[in-house]
């Protein structure tokens, strides 16, 4: 089994085309989508969900309005400031809360529960290219580094279920908590970067990163064609960072077009298309999927 991660230094480079596509060529895999803050390959591939289930991390106190004394104690030593008067008693504003517990060990009458917070949703779908394992993060859900793994953990789960040799992941964008989830324990990764100075910046510090855990990356430069020297520049810098370069994906309005379609690139005919389409074939040819560790 073969786990490719997809990733880039910031968002809006193309991850998630460039993965959808990747999808379609390979047949058969199984896709996980560990953008967990930001999920949007389900646009891509319209998944039909077999299965989910709620995804719990850290906790949040509730005030029991009944016990509450009104007496205060709590509110001026919450540090975030999510304890509101309310009614002659007081309540808990649960985007403000941390989860930290200390009104829940101050509480002179007891009144204050402390359950696991329900931070988001994980789902199993099926699509026309396979299995789609994806998740759903709530507005101020936290701990999306442990989503991440849970996403990833089932999609290993299915492959092996399956007996399928692709584990295709799109991961998140940046260097943080959610990415290295996404990136520790895989087999590849390709980058998809962009020819600008923060996308040139931000790849040096994802091929760091790749580095760290020793992952083999490869590196793919989107819209090359808008600045070819700084494409060659940054080429240059993922070889000397130990990264292959295995494509240059043209600017290409088709891109647009399938987008507002809500499908893969490759479906339709383009430049773009046919780079990725010869992008998929060096993956698989430099050792399945750019030095892939079998």
């Amino acid at each position: 089994m073969r786990e490719l991660v997809v990733l880039s230094g910031k968002g809006g480079t193309g991850k998630t085309s460039v993965l959808g596509s990747l999808a379609v060529l390979a047949g058969r895999a199984v896709l996980a989508d560990c953008d967990v803050d930001a999920a949007d390959l389900h646009l891509l591939l319209h998944p039909v969900v077999l299965r989910s289930e709620p995804f719990f991390a850290g906790h949040e106190a509730m005030i029991r309005a009944e016990a509450c004394t009104g007496c205060g104690a709590c509110a001026p030593l919450c540090r975030a400031g999510a304890i509101l008067a309310h009614n002659g008693s007081y309540a808990v504003e649960p985007l403000l809360c941390e989860g930290c517990g200390l009104c829940v060990r101050i509480c002179p009458a007891a009144a204050i529960d402390f359950p696991s917070r329900r931070c988001g949703e994980l789902y199993v779908s099926e699509t026309r290219v396979g299995p789609m394992v994806h998740a759903r993060l709530d507005p101020g859900g936290e701990s999306s580094g442990k989503l991440v793994t849970l996403v990833r953990r089932e999609a290993r789960k299915l492959a092996v279920e399956r007996g399928e040799t692709w584990v295709l992941v799109d991961g998140p964008p940046g260097i943080g908590c959610p990415v290295i989830a996404s990136l520790s324990e895989a087999t590849g990764v390709l980058v998809v970067t962009e020819p600008t100075p923060s996308g040139r910046h931000d790849l040096e510090r994802v091929l760091e990163l790749c580095r760290h855990f020793g992952v083999p990356p490869s590196v793919c430069v989107n819209k090359w064609d808008l600045h070819p020297e700084l494409t060659a520049d940054i080429e240059e810098l993922a070889r000397a960072q130990g990264a292959q370069v295995v494509g240059r994906i043209p600017y290409d309005l088709t891109v647009t077009t399938a987008q507002v379609q809500g499908r893969p690139v490759v479906e339709l005919k383009g430049p773009a298309a046919d780079e990725i389409t010869a992008l998929w074939a060096r993956l698989q040819a430099i050792g399945g999927a750019s030095a892939i560790r079998a």
